[in-house]
Parts: C-alpha cells; sequence; structure tokens
C-alpha cells in the first residue's frame, strides 16, 4: 500500500483545526499502532489495515507561521516543493480578516480540480470558498460564523443540518472538534471500525457520529447495566 500524501497549508488557522484531525491521522497509523504493541495488546489483522500517512505543513516560505493559541509553526515545505498530495486539509482562520495569499487558492483549486479530497474544518469551509471551488456546493462551516459566512458567499449551498457534509471530493466539518469526528468517519470508513477504535483509544477520544451523538464505538456496560467507558485500557 502506497504512502498517504496529506498536506495542511499553513497559516494563521486554529492550532486545533489542523493538529486535531491530523494527530487523530498519524495515530491510525501503521507506525504509530505498531508502536503501541510495546505497551498494549493489538491485533495483527488490524495494523496489517493501518494506512501508511506522510504529512506536509505547506507554507509561501520556510519562515514560521504563528497560529493561535501562542503555537508557532514551522513549514516543512513551500508551496512550490509540495509533492503531489492525496488529502489536502483547511484549517480556520478569522472570516472576518481572512486573506489567504493566491498562491494558496490556486494550490487549493488544482487540488479540487484534480479530482483529491479535500478537508475543511471550522471556518476552513470560509477560507475555500474565497477560491470559489465551494460554488454550487453543499458545505458547512463553524456555527457561530455561519450566518456571517453565509451572506458573504453566497453562492455555496451553506447547511447546518449536520456537523459534517460530503459533496463530492470535498469534506466539510463544522466546529474544530466535529472535524476530527468527520475524519474519525473516514478512516472507519476506508480502514474499518478496529482500526478508529485503536487510533482512538491512544488519543482517549471517543468520535461523535454526524448528529454529534456518541454512537460511533460500540457501547459497554457493567455489571449493573451503567453505560461505562466505551475504551479498553490494559
Amino acid at each position: 500500500m502506497a504512502p498517504i500524501h496529506v498536506g495542511a497549508l499553513v497559516f494563521n488557522y486554529q492550532a486545533v483545526d489542523v493538529i486535531g484531525p491530523i494527530d487523530l491521522l498519524n495515530s491510525a497509523g501503521k507506525a504509530l499502532l505498531t508502536s503501541l504493541t510495546q505497551y498494549t495488546t493489538l491485533s495483527p489483522k488490524t495494523i496489517a489495515k493501518a494506512p501508511e500517512f506522510v504529512f506536509h505543513h505547506i507554507g509561501e516560505t520556510l519562515d514560521p507561521v504563528a497560529l493561535t493559541a501562542g503555537v508557532t509553526l514551522v513549514p516543512t515545505t513551500t508551496i512550490n516543493d509540495a509533492p503531489e498530495l492525496d488529502i489536502l486539509l483547511i484549517g480556520g482562520d478569522s472570516p472576518i480578516r481572512s486573506n489567504i495569499p493566491e498562491s494558496y487558492k490556486e494550490f487549493i483549486r488544482r487540488h479540487v480540480a484534480g479530482g483529491k479530497l479535500l478537508f475543511t474544518n471550522c471556518t476552513g469551509a470560509a477560507v475555500v470558498a474565497q477560491t470559489g471551488v465551494l460554488d454550487g456546493k453543499a458545505a458547512t462551516v463553524n456555527k457561530i460564523e455561519f450566518n456571517w459566512i453565509k451572506q458573504r458567499y453566497p453562492a455555496v449551498k451553506w447547511t447546518k443540518a449536520k456537523n459534517w457534509i460530503v459533496d463530492g471530493n470535498i469534506w466539510t466539518g463544522s466546529g474544530a472538534v466535529a472535524g476530527m469526528d468527520m475524519v474519525a468517519h473516514w478512516i472507519k470508513e476506508n480502514y474499518g471500525l478496529d482500526v478508529l477504535t485503536e487510533a482512538a483509544r491512544g488519543l482517549d477520544f471517543e468520535p461523535r457520529d454526524v448528529n454529534g451523538l456518541f454512537t460511533v464505538l460500540p457501547p459497554r456496560f457493567d455489571a449493573d447495566g451503567k453505560r461505562i467507558a466505551s475504551h479498553v485500557f490494559p
């Protein structure tokens, strides 16, 4: 199985929008799951199914970029040198002040036109809306800024019906953690519930379904029939 190249454009996005989903993907990767066998029991079949990811943080230059919450990120490659990506992830910044460079907009347009998978998280959908690739598409975005963004980008079919929306090769998540739920769903659909369960267990994270409910992982109950945490730890 060829490695899956995942990239994120680096600008002043909310840190968790990108770091959260990427860390979940990394936790579902073969290398991380293999390393966990030093501490707990994992099925060899689950590890064999797990994908291999290569991550790229793509900047205009290699200069450090300030994100939110005092986080500074150093790009691993530049917009001109980035490899062909299988997945592009766009985090969200302030919709009122957002103004990504034209080189980023063109990168997004090329990626989507090539049929490759695009994830947006939180107000990342508003960032992508600047490029025009969401025009005529169903999409969602952070619910706090939803009405403002809907007025700003009226060509997009904005909806709050679900916590994430899939329209072709474009997946848009609402709030930052809902974007992690969205990526969890993608992992489950492509690699199986067992791979997702182990990835989530390593983070002590329980993903929600598209309606925001905890129905993704099988429920567990104690001897008295009281529901308990879904994960089993050594």
